[in-house]
């Protein structure tokens, strides 16, 4: 594939449709660049402790996520983390520690995986500092680096601009993944790869000519504050 051509990934850490796309990005980006954009779900005022009621409402969604992507959820998840009613569902904390580990290793792809490895099958509170390096230290993250990023990156910034992006082509919530070449967007449906990230390689590699005109807003998504997209 050209090298002017990038995928540009919209995500949320802490958005289920976004685990359950990780396999076609991570194939995607043995192929090409990746270009990531933390788009902030549940940060700031969208932020959420974990309670009985945020249980009876993520469950569904995440069985189904489940059994359209193929992407494992833990018991440590549904009945570790969210029963922890001192846990707190804030998506600004991982997205800083993607921007750090992009920072200091060129490892942000990598991190939101490890993230939502830890999240969705660990049961692990990943919105804490204390969690986030550790998680970079499993990756091999230099420590004191990725500390020092993590506690500086600008990811107030980061949000606003990535909702910018979003907004700037039609997308309506999480994941949005965009083609780019020559400088012309195309929006991805990405709904017929998920569980399918060979199948989506390949779509990926016959893309050197589209018309932006054929952009859709892509699959099964996350809204812009919540799972529910008519949140």
């Amino acid at each position: 594939m050209p090298t002017q051509t990038t995928l540009h990934y919209v995500y949320d850490p802490l958005c289920g449709w976004c685990y359950g796309a990780e396999p076609l990005v991570n194939a995607a980006s043995r192929v090409l660049p990746v270009l990531m954009h933390g788009g902030g779900m549940m940060a700031g005022a969208n932020r959420q402790a974990v309670s009985a009621q945020l249980r009876d409402y993520v469950m569904p969604h995440d069985r189904r996520i489940a059994e359209y992507t193929g992407q494992p959820f833990g018991q440590d998840y549904f009945e570790g983390l969210l029963r922890d009613t001192g846990a707190l569902f804030d998506s600004q904390p991982p997205i800083a520690a993607v921007l750090a580990a992009q920072q200091v290793a060129d490892a942000g792809l990598a991190m939101l995986a490890r993230i939502q490895r830890a999240h969705y099958v660990e049961g692990r509170r990943v919105s804490e500092a204390d969690v986030l390096n550790l998680l970079a230290s499993e990756l091999g993250l230099p420590a004191e680096a990725f500390a020092a990023a993590l506690a500086t990156v600008d990811s107030d910034s980061h949000i606003r601009t990535s909702r910018a992006f979003l907004a700037s082509v039609g997308g309506q919530g999480f994941p949005t993944l965009v083609l780019e070449r020559d400088g012309r967007l195309q929006v991805i449906d990405i709904g017929p790869f998920l569980g399918k990230p060979q199948a989506f390689v390949e779509w990926l590699e016959q893309q050197f000519d589209f018309n932006a005109a054929e952009s859709v807003v892509s699959g099964p998504a996350c809204g812009l504050k919540s799972c529910d997209p008519e949140r």
